[in-house]
């Protein structure tokens, strides 16, 4: 078996991870928890890019070696971009999916427009302090109720562009090849 080269990312969250390791299978994707830095980086940020780089500065930090940080998040036209950067603690806590999710669909009710974007900023720092940023996004509009239960996230209530359904219905290898994390990566490829 050849050895992969360790690639560090600069959270703990595991679908995140997952899908990562399921696009750059050339690497080993590893948390930085794995690594030993398993402090909880506030993000401080008014963009996905400062929060990507916010993490990804703290953990090559502590860790000395290159390492990814990644922000994401959906963004509804109709919402001002809402819930944007605190995608993940929307309703008031982080991490809280479905309660996300619900609020997003009382919040969108009665709007016509359902036009949305997935976006997501990967940061790539150096040891030596060299920084790479780069963007991933994805189009399609907000559902009024949810469908399928695969994926994370809002996934259930965004149907895509490219696919055509929501990507709480598509298979991995289906979100894979047209989300935003994908678009990320394949800009970041050729940085690494």
């Amino acid at each position: 078996m050849e050895n992969k080269k360790t690639l560090v990312i600069a959270s703990g969250n595991k679908n995140k991870l997952r899908e990562i390791a399921e696009i750059f299978t050339e690497y080993q994707v590893v948390s930085q928890k794995e690594m030993g830095f398993d402090e909880d980086v506030a993000e401080t940020g008014k963009t996905f890019a400062e929060n990507a780089l916010i993490k990804a500065r703290a953990a090559t930090k502590v860790l000395g070696c290159m390492v990814i940080g990644d922000d994401s998040g959906l963004c509804v036209d109709a919402l001002n971009g809402a819930p944007g950067v605190y995608s993940a603690r929307y309703c008031g806590r982080h991490g809280c999916d479905a309660e996300n999710r619900a609020l997003l669909l009382k919040n969108m009710e009665g709007i016509e427009n359902r036009a949305a974007h997935f976006t997501c900023a990967m940061a790539l720092v150096y040891p030596d302090g060299r920084e790479v940023v780069v963007e991933g996004r994805t189009y399609g509009k907000i559902l009024k109720e949810e469908l399928g239960d695969g994926g994370f996230g809002y996934d259930s209530l965004f149907e895509s562009d490219d696919l055509h359904k929501s990507f709480g219905v598509a298979t991995a290898e289906e979100k894979n090849a047209v989300s935003h994390r994908f678009r990320a990566l394949q800009a970041l490829r050729g940085k690494l």
